[in-house]
């Protein structure tokens, strides 16, 4: 049932997909009227939202192309995590590795647990290597990788959502993979397609970060998803879910 209910809400991230975009579309994006002209190519329906008025903030005196590019990152870049925080939360409710998960021989925690409480089964260490490699990733993004002509940062005019390549650190270190179309399927790629694309992507990362934010609350808090209860989805949690190391730990001060 919750394999079904993954295949449903993945096959369900279609409709989020933007219709053909205009040549427009393909600018940075820097302002307010390329924000109004972007979201109506994600979405015709609901077109441009901002009901705080982020788009008009100044952040950091840095001016408002600046702020938005920062806005536009954060959203991306958020996107990205709960795609993957979604296909992992289905794949850890039904499946782990079959090999040990230490040298002593600890298995990985079993499925009968949830993922918050799989999280809270694994060693501290694996909890920091974690941590630490997302943290890595941040440091190359916004410094290393983007010197020596590996790409402008997306607050001084570089797109939003470009991730630079590991190809310096391939050269001067070790062989590693680039995140993003390792294999260069994508160099022939037009821009329009790759604008299409990347609408697609923040749609989908939308829907996203609604889905795994429904399942952390249908765990937590009885009857709040009602449809996940009825689908079978849902495997109680006590736990304090934004307390990544205890439960008398959290970045919010509490459960």
């Amino acid at each position: 049932m919750k394999l079904l209910l993954a295949s449903l809400l993945a096959g369900s991230v279609t409709a989020f997909a933007p219709q053909q975009a205009s040549r427009a579309t393909t600018s940075m994006h820097e302002t307010k009227d390329d924000l109004k002209i972007l979201a109506e190519a994600q979405n015709p329906v609901v077109k441009f939202f901002d009901p705080i008025n982020l788009s008009e903030q100044d952040f950091w005196d840095q001016g408002e192309e600046a702020s938005i590019g920062f806005i536009r990152q954060a959203e991306i870049k958020h996107g990205r995590v709960a795609m993957m925080a979604f296909s992992g939360f289905c794949v850890q409710s039904n499946w782990h590795w079959p090999w040990a998960m230490t040298t002593a021989g600890d298995p990985f925690p079993s499925t009968d647990l949830s993922p918050e409480a799989q999280w809270d089964a694994i060693p501290e260490a694996a909890k920091w290597q974690i941590i630490l490699l997302a943290g890595a990733f941040e440091v190359w993004d916004e410094t290393v990788g983007l010197r020596e002509g590996e790409g402008s940062h997306y607050m001084r005019g570089g797109r939003p959502g470009d991730y630079p390549s590991f190809s310096r650190f391939r050269d001067d270190v070790h062989f590693v993979f680039d995140l993003y179309d390792p294999f260069g399927f994508s160099k022939k790629m037009s821009e329009e397609k790759k604008e299409r694309r990347l609408a697609m992507e923040i749609n989908n990362g939308r829907l996203a970060m609604i889905g795994i934010f429904g399942f952390l609350a249908a765990d937590k808090v009885p009857g709040s998803v009602p449809l996940l209860e009825q689908w079978g989805a849902v495997i109680p949690y006590d736990g304090a879910t934004m307390a990544p190391f205890e439960a008398n730990f959290s970045i919010f001060g509490g459960n």
